[in-house]
Order: C-alpha cells, then sequence, then structure tokens
C-alpha cells in the first residue's frame, strides 16, 4: 500500500492526469516492482481500497474504489457521501451467515473465512467488485467526481473502520463525526469507535465479522489548502 500511494503522490501532482489515469497507472507501476518476485495473478494478493481528494485550481477531485467513505460538507446544500459498497452486495448468502455471533467462537471464524474464500473468487471481476490490487483495470471502476472548492467547507476521508460509528454504529451523525473530527482530531473519533467496540465484543449489538477494523481519518478544512498527499488514504485488505 505504501508504494502505492507513493506512486499516486507522484502522478496526481500534474493537474492534467485525471485521477483514475493515475491510479491505472500507479498499479501498473507497483506490479513492475514486483513482476519477478511475486505471483501477481493469485486470488490472495495484497490489495487496497482507495480514496483521493486533490486541489486542481477551483476544483476539487475526489475518487473512491471500494469500501472507504468520503464525507463531504457542501454548506447550505448538506453533507454529501460518495463510497463504494459493491463488496457488501456480493455473496449474500455468506455473508448473512457471516455476521452472525458471537464473534470469536470457531463458528464464527469458519463463517468468516468462508466469506472471505468467496470475496476473493468475485474480487475485481464483472459482477462482483473491485479493489486496487494487480489489475489496473479496477481504476475504471472508481467512482470518481468533481466538486466546485468554494462549496466544500470540510471533508473527511475514513476508511470503513473509522466510518462505523455512523454508519454502522448508528452513534453519530455524519454532521457529528466531522464535528469530532474538526474539534478534537482523527485520533478522538478513532478512540472512540475503539471505545464503542470494546463495549460489544461479541459482535451482538452491532454485526460484524471482526472486534475492530483498521481505522484511518484524513479532515481537511476549506481554510487549509489539501496537503501532499492530496487527500490519498488506503485501507489494506488481505
Amino acid at each position: 500500500m505504501r508504494q502505492l500511494g507513493a506512486c499516486l503522490i507522484n502522478l496526481i501532482g500534474d493537474d492534467k492526469v485525471q485521477l483514475r489515469e493515475a491510479l491505472r497507472e500507479a498499479i501498473g507501476k507497483v506490479n513492475d516492482l514486483h513482476r519477478e518476485t511475486c505471483a501477481l495473478t493469485q486470488e490472495a494478493v495484497p490489495a487496497s481500497t482507495v480514496v483521493i481528494v486533490r486541489e486542481r485550481g477551483d476544483a476539487l477531485d475526489y475518487l473512491v474504489l471500494s469500501d472507504n467513505v468520503l464525507v463531504l460538507d457542501l454548506g447550505t446544500e448538506g453533507i454529501r457521501t460518495v463510497t463504494d459498497k459493491r463488496v457488501d452486495e456480493v455473496a449474500g448468502e455468506e455473508m448473512q451467515a457471516a455476521l452472525q455471533g458471537p464473534a470469536g467462537t470457531a463458528e464464527h471464524t469458519a463463517r468468516v473465512s468462508a466469506l472471505v474464500t468467496v470475496q476473493r473468487r468475485l474480487r475485481n471481476q464483472p459482477g462482483g467488485y473491485w479493489v486496487a490490487a494487480t489489475d489496473p483495470a479496477a481504476a475504471d471502476e472508481a467512482i470518481a467526481g468533481t466538486v466546485a472548492r468554494e462549496q466544500v467547507h470540510q471533508a473527511a476521508l475514513l476508511t470503513d473502520g473509522a466510518s462505523r460509528l455512523v454508519d454502522s454504529f448508528g452513534i453519530l451523525t455524519w454532521a457529528q463525526l466531522l464535528g469530532v473530527l474538526r474539534t478534537e482530531g482523527p485520533a478522538a473519533l478513532i478512540a472512540r469507535t475503539r471505545e464503542a467496540e470494546l463495549a460489544d465484543p461479541a459482535c451482538e449489538r452491532w454485526p460484524r465479522f471482526k472486534q475492530s477494523d483498521d481505522a484511518t481519518a484524513a479532515y481537511i478544512t476549506a481554510d487549509q489548502p489539501v496537503a501532499m498527499p492530496p487527500g490519498s488514504l488506503g485501507s489494506k485488505k488481505s
């Protein structure tokens, strides 16, 4: 993931390069680094979700691939969220079984393993879901768009482990999550998330595959330029 991020930083610094194009090229470059030492066609190769924002003149470009969340506060237009939930739409039967608790039991572990096996077969396949792994074509499946820079009052880039206080647990609204990031910072948001997870160790109040997930958050306000790396964020997928 670090190598992919480094490639993306270099590529998206050129405003003429579209974000999907940059992601496609970055995946190809990482492939080239490992082509002679790794079996790039295996189902279980490392993969990453991706969320990017880039300031380009008076515009803010964005790209989301897989289950990260981009939260945009557009002032009077309200809050817009951008995410790609196709991974939740495949393997429905296995998904429902894997959400049945209690977590930590051998039965639950076996159900989660069965889900992962099916998901890997559907990863980066038509009718499945897409992540940044070894297929550059995944970049073409990313959700990308542009909003006027002046519309964006604040924004958050979140892995699914950092968004769950809203979209999984229902403890916060998106506006409240932005408020936590603004006044307390990303570390406080993640600490609150861990506190909630620890209060439900068996994953029965809030059904999920494991107690905790990778949690990363980045926060941007209207009065600060988008820093380098320009909002590039990912979560490693096994």
